[in-house]
């Protein structure tokens, strides 16, 4: 080998490792990862502006690694539909209402059972609690991957046709419920013609009259224009519905265990920050609907009482359903919750 060969062969080696040196310099850690995020709330509910915050938390503690596009007013489809998505990998996160997920995890259904709490306090210590991390469990089997949990309210009643503040007003109100065996149980106990169906479909029905009334939290009636197609608000408290962020598996089993953490820590933040969105709009919503010309009732004790009187079938029907040890459980976490106040 001459002189000007081995100065040449040394020279090109030496050049090619300083090009490999600045390109893996400028490439990141990891790879960018795309990922969907879809739910049924309007821009204007606390649940949008809790998921923006998500995906901005997500992109800042993943050091940019995962993407997360929102995509609300169920633009990616109904509840249902997002959550097969979610299932089949097709869609990455989720966040809604636990209708859909009770018929894959029987347990889940202890949320849709009446007259449980009496505050939110109570309600926030069981979404923190050991029932709630049980029910992530369950749900792993089924291909997803349990984030977080967060609120969406107390539920009232809604309707066009009269005011509601006894047992004997729900009688024959068409009323659109979850579609869920407790929640339609329950309004079949209680008078009404109980309807399951998709949230999306709800306002064009109450606005052709093809239902009377329907059932959900306050700040999500606002959100979704209730106040324009229904008349009268009666304050039943009688089932509060929380929501719960989750993972397709299959996305989750992409991520690096980093970013994995990231994720968690800001779905836990975001889901706080829902809850606190929540308690500080149930404070203004019902002057708002009182403006927009909504009758709002409140019942008495008394009333209440029998209502509950009247849906106790319903719990030990489905107690048995759900798991009488679960629900035991369950039951006693809201006891240790009001001992601890």
């Amino acid at each position: 080998m001459t002189r000007s060969n081995a100065f040449f062969r040394t020279t090109r080696r030496a050049a090619l490792i300083a090009a490999a040196a600045a390109a893996m310099a400028v490439m990141p850690a990891h790879a960018e990862i795309k990922a969907k995020i879809g739910h049924a709330m309007p821009e204007s509910h606390p649940q949008a502006t809790a998921m923006n915050k998500f995906a901005e938390l997500a992109n800042t503690y993943t050091n940019g690694n995962v993407k997360i596009q929102v995509y609300h007013s169920a633009v990616l489809g109904s509840d249902e539909k997002q959550l097969q998505a979610a299932q089949a990998g097709t869609q990455e996160l989720y966040i809604g209402t636990l209708a859909p997920l009770s018929t894959r995890v029987k347990e889940v259904q202890i949320w849709d059972l009446p007259f449980m709490f009496r505050n939110t306090q109570e309600v926030y210590a069981l979404l923190d609690g050991a029932s709630s991390k049980k029910i992530f469990e369950k749900i792993e089997p089924a291909g997803l991957v349990g984030l977080t949990w967060s609120g969406m309210g107390f539920r009232n009643l809604s309707n066009s046709k009269h005011s509601v503040t006894k047992l004997e007003d729900i009688s024959g109100l068409k009323v659109r419920v979850m579609t869920n065996p407790v929640a339609l149980d329950t309004w079949k106990t209680l008078g009404s013609n109980a309807t399951p169906m998709a949230f999306a479909e709800v306002f064009p029905a109450l606005e052709i009259k093809a239902l009377d009334g329907q059932e959900n939290p306050l700040q999500h009636m606002y959100a979704n224009k209730m106040q324009e197609v229904q008349k009268y608000i009666s304050l039943t408290n009688h089932v509060y519905t929380p929501v719960a962020l989750v993972a397709s598996k299959k996305f989750w089993d992409r991520l690096s265990e980093s970013d994995r953490a990231g994720l968690r820590k800001a779905a836990t933040e975001a889901g706080l920050l829902q809850r606190k969105l929540l308690d500080e709009g149930d404070a203004e919503v019902i002057g708002k609907f009182k403006a927009a010309g909504v009758q709002v009732d409140a019942l008495s004790a008394a009333d209440v009482a029998r209502i509950q009187d009247k849906v106790k079938p319903v719990v030990a029907k489905f107690t048995p359903v759900i798991g009488e040890e679960f629900v035991q459980g369950f039951y006693t976490e809201i006891e240790q919750a009001r001992k601890a106040k």
